[in-house]
């Protein structure tokens, strides 16, 4: 049976859920061929102390491992927000043929909310772009996640351990 754009869509809130568990901001994402999710991830930044280690970035890299190239030109991203510069950047890179994501990123979205990304005249390749699916859930978790994160004391930056030490 055919999987339908939600059904994948719940698939990336539950890579969503496993960032969250991680206090990390809880973003998932899946990359799907051929009706079969070939990668799926969320969001590690904290965890790996990474500035690259979004949801959308770590499963496209994993897609194009699995199915050793880059051009993703098959393939779908479904992302429960909306991608940010970087990430808009590499979906238009490896060439997504369908990006569908649940929710607008109004401080940091790269596809309808700060920078369309289709209105670039100069860029070879635009992704087809499905906005809204499941968006109540998607900015749900968000909401949910930045709700309880205010209610916690900052972080100390500085006890963080240097990678040069």
């Amino acid at each position: 049976m055919k999987k339908t754009a939600e059904d994948y869509m719940r698939l990336a809130l539950k890579e969503a859920e496993k960032a969250r568990a991680l206090d990390e901001v809880p973003v998932g994402a899946v990359v799907v061929k051929d009706d079969r999710v070939i990668a799926r991830a969320h969001n590690l930044r904290e965890k790996n102390q990474q500035a690259s280690a979004h949801a959308e970035f770590l499963a496209i890299t994993k897609a194009s491992k699995k199915l050793g190239t880059w051009c993703l030109d098959d393939c779908d991203l479904y992302v429960t927000l909306e991608p940010c510069m970087m990430c808009t950047g590499a979906i238009v890179l490896s060439r997504i043929r369908n990006l569908y994501y649940g929710t607008r990123d109004p401080k940091g979205g790269a596809v309808d909310s700060i920078i369309q990304i289709k209105n670039v005249k100069h860029i070879n390749h635009h992704p087809n772009v499905y906005e809204g699916i499941l968006q109540p859930e998607c900015s749900s978790i968000l909401t949910a996640f930045f709700k309880e994160k205010r209610k916690r004391p900052k972080r100390d930056k500085s006890t963080f351990k240097s990678s040069e030490s």
